[in-house]
């Protein structure tokens, strides 16, 4: 397998669908691409960047290609058994894929206003009412998984699965922009990031050369 990936320092979804990978156990070749750099759309255009129209991530099985994030999750759980990767629990199943699902499509104002950037800790800022209302949906999606699944470990439902894959990236960015968050969901993100999958992710991108201007603007600026 490869997996075709962004900056780590500042690609959500390719987070995402490298913790994927790594969740599966499977062996895969690890290719990062430059975001944005003066090849970028030349490279978009060429034969492995073309199911997806040129986004990352994007992972080759041999002849199977799979992109988006949420997909490479389901893909990799169908090969190596979704236990991996969702509750074995009914209930808790249907509330992970749903959590997974509405990180997917939703939270527009946080993602805008406060794009992933590992590298960096802003002071605080007041944020906007739109990324408040996300950040309290989150909290609220956090609190009834954990009081409800997660009394078996530290994670969201217990064990590191597919719906703690899909909010690390929020709790990369509300480190970074010093978002304010419950004591219940500072110990959540404390948690995904002392995962030793995180960690290594976050050795990774703070060893990047490559800067991207435009990402590395505190909110406001």
């Amino acid at each position: 397998m490869k997996l075709i990936i962004g900056n780590k320092a500042y690609s959500s979804w390719s987070l995402r669908g490298w913790l994927a990978c790594r969740q599966s156990g499977l062996v895969f070749e690890e290719v990062v691409v430059p975001l944005y750099d003066e090849a970028w759309d030349r490279r978009r255009e060429g034969a492995e960047f073309a199911p997806s129209s040129g986004k990352v991530p994007i992972l080759w099985d041999g002849d199977a290609v799979v992109w988006d994030s949420l997909a490479i999750v389901d893909y990799l759980a169908d090969k190596v058994g979704r236990d991996l990767f969702w509750p074995a629990d009914d209930a808790a199943r249907a509330m992970a894929r749903s959590m997974a699902a509405e990180m997917h499509s939703s939270f527009v104002a946080l993602r805008r206003r406060h794009s992933m950037n590992i590298r960096q800790v802003y002071p605080p800022v007041a944020p906007d009412e739109d990324v408040l209302a996300d950040l309290s949906r989150i909290f609220e999606l956090w609190a009834q998984a954990r009081a409800r699944f997660g009394g078996g470990g530290d994670f969201l439902f217990g064990d590191f699965g597919a719906a703690d894959i899909m909010f690390a990236p929020v709790c990369t960015r509300i480190v970074t922009y010093s978002l304010p968050a419950p004591r219940f969901a500072a110990a959540y993100i404390a948690a995904v990031l002392r995962h030793p999958f995180l960690q290594d992710w976050i050795a990774a991108a703070q060893a990047e050369e490559w800067v991207i201007e435009k990402f590395e603007q505190p909110v406001g600026q």
